[in-house]
């Protein structure tokens, strides 16, 4: 289970006693794995402080854990698909840092099993309320941050979108830019233009018999398939430019559509132009792999209707996607390491924050001088964890009666208590999902 209750007792020999009592139980039991969660000592001022902290504390717990999601979602949407190695790009101390060498990966339940407090980023002889602003700081400038990176891989995404979907369906609205090329049209002239029709399938033999008739000023032997696809296709004619009306008119009474385009060379190039440079840029700041765009993805789909260019064999097919057509290359974008890097500092600071609140709230619970003893419980399956919750209830309801008796029985009241009373047991109890995904 990536489900772990992170508990604490006060130091005494009585209580740890009841620790390894637990630790028998449910060990014998098979109901959970348990550690010993070292928690160092801080500098404690008055009681009555910690309890605004104590407030603070579980603030910042629930922003951290929201923004561990939110991040864990970002590199799902990153990797496209390579979700399925998403897990293993999610790592505590995983990542290079611009500030120190990296350190050695480990999956997060590794990472929680084996916690040592950071004495370097948060030091012990710092007041403790020090701590937790040090911690808060470093959790809004990751959020601040993930926010503008992923509005800018949004908006990159957008632009893509709508440029594929310029590219995809049939030749009535499908984007022609990458079909056409200069030598299918009569440029330049003051007389003559070149129009594309579309003729269904069955009637190609009766449009080459006819479109040197459907109007005066058609330029004979003018006309060319350029592509075709599962319906019809592509083909040019030319004429003169004052029938250009008639011969539309004349079009559509025989069932063929004169597809709005004019030739502009540097339309068509900056149209090509733009697609690439999204794709590059995609594959260079964002994409975990060419891999990935070469198979395609789930966010920029392939075409689905194969458009055919005749007569230019040097002429890429449109049913061929510019992903296949990028070259091929490895390595991470800039963003999926951003992501990995501080997805790992973020998992990283919310693990400590659950330090601090057990240390505040089993101060608060027990009382000064400090002495308690933390440990880290992770229940083996999930229907265990109700047998486990009443051993531990047995093994430390001297701690609290009343808080005992609340569990077996929900309608005592605990008073002064705003928790409701599935939330508050004789001993410190927090607890840790690492199921990231909803």
């Amino acid at each position: 289970m990536s489900e772990f209750w992170l508990i604490s007792a006060p130091g005494d020999k009585e209580n740890l006693q009841a620790l390894e009592r637990m630790h028998t139980v449910t060990s014998k039991s098979n109901l959970s794995y348990n550690t010993k969660f070292t928690i160092p000592e801080f500098k404690v001022g008055t009681l009555d402080s910690l309890v605004g902290l104590s407030d603070e504390l579980g603030k910042l717990d629930a922003f951290a854990e929201s923004l561990i999601k939110r991040m864990a979602q970002s590199v799902v949407e990153v990797m496209e698909d390579a979700k399925g190695k998403v897990q293993e790009n999610l790592l505590a101390n995983g990542g290079r840092s611009l500030e120190r060498a990296p350190l050695l990966p480990a999956d997060l339940t590794s990472f929680v099993t084996h916690f040592e407090w950071d004495m370097a980023k948060y030091p012990v002889k710092q007041p403790l309320v020090s701590v937790v602003d040090t911690l808060a700081k470093q959790l809004a400038q990751i959020e601040t941050d993930l926010k503008s990176r992923t509005a800018a891989y949004n908006t990159l995404k957008t632009n893509l979108e709508n440029l594929e979907k310029k590219s995809m369906g049939n030749l009535f609205t499908r984007t022609l830019s990458d079909i056409v090329s200069k030598d299918d049209f009569v440029l330049d002239s003051e007389y003559l233009i070149t129009l594309l029709v579309i003729v269904p399938k069955p009637s190609y033999s009766q449009w080459q018999k006819t479109y040197e008739s459907l109007s005066d000023m058609v330029v004979p032997r003018s006309t060319k398939l350029i592509a075709e696809d599962n319906e019809g296709g592509l083909f040019t004619v030319t004429l003169f430019r004052k029938v250009i009306d008639d011969f539309k008119t004349k079009a559509k009474e025989n069932k063929f559509t004169v597809r709005e385009f004019y030739y502009d060379e540097n339309e068509v190039k900056r149209e090509r132009e733009e697609m690439t440079r999204l794709l590059s840029d995609k594959k260079q700041q964002y994409q975990t792999s060419c891999v990935a765009l070469k198979k395609g993805s789930s966010t920029f789909p392939d075409h689905r209707v194969k458009v055919t260019p005749l007569g230019n064999p040097d002429r890429p097919a449109a049913g061929q996607t510019d992903r296949e057509r990028e070259s091929e290359g490895e390595g991470e974008g800039p963003l999926l390491r951003w992501l990995k890097v501080n997805f790992s500092e973020a998992f990283i600071a919310w693990i400590h924050i659950k330090g601090l609140r057990v240390f505040v709230e089993s101060v608060l619970r027990y009382g000064l001088p400090v002495n308690f003893q933390a440990v880290l419980l992770q229940p083996h399956k999930k229907s265990s964890t109700k047998r486990l919750r009443e051993v531990l209830n047995s093994v430390f309801r001297h701690l609290d009666q009343v808080a005992a008796a609340s569990i077996l029985d929900a309608s005592v009241e605990i008073p002064g208590l705003q928790l409701s009373n599935q939330d508050y047991f004789p001993y410190v109890y927090f607890h840790i999902d690492l199921s990231l995904f909803d």
